[in-house]
């Protein structure tokens, strides 16, 4: 299976139309989002490319895991992250998603999250943590800013 990382941010007239942005700015807007676990599959390829969809794809089910946060605060700065291990044979693995106030704090949560998660699988040989990570301001509109890791689409 391929995994894409995606990301965006967006403004809006409320934080739920600011979100609206940052989906269209990630190139997931026109589907209906439904969010995973952290599991990832055996055999799954993680690339940071943005899928593409049609016309025809409109309103369809699209798996994903998901870090968003919005806000309407002047001046708050907004963190989002999704970190992966995958075992070095298999390439099955695990997903975490965080949200946070800065890059650092974020970091150490993915970091902390994924340790403890491996820790308690022990029949895998985990590779490197791995993550992404995306930032946005608020300056005078609502904002929002989110990451996914994007599974398959799935028409109804």
């Amino acid at each position: 299976m391929k995994i894409s990382i995606v990301n965006g941010s967006g403004e809006g007239a409320t934080e739920l139309s600011a979100f609206d942005s940052a989906l269209m700015d990630a190139g997931i807007s026109n589907q209906n989002l439904i969010y995973l676990s952290s599991v990832i599959p055996p055999g799954s390829d993680i690339d940071f490319v943005k899928p593409s969809f049609s016309d025809k794809d409109f309103g369809s089910k699209l798996y994903i895991v998901i870090s968003e946060m919005r806000t309407a605060v002047p001046n708050k700065e907004l963190w989002v992250g999704v970190g992966w291990v995958q075992d070095v044979d298999t390439k099955k693995g695990l997903f975490v998603e965080h949200h946070g106030d800065t890059e650092k704090q974020l970091r150490a949560e993915i970091t902390k999250s994924l340790r403890h998660m491996t820790s308690t699988r022990k029949s895998a040989d985990w590779g490197e943590i791995e993550m992404a990570t995306k930032s946005v301001v608020c300056n005078k509109k609502p904002v929002s800013v989110l990451i996914a890791a994007v599974y398959q689409l799935q028409s109804w």
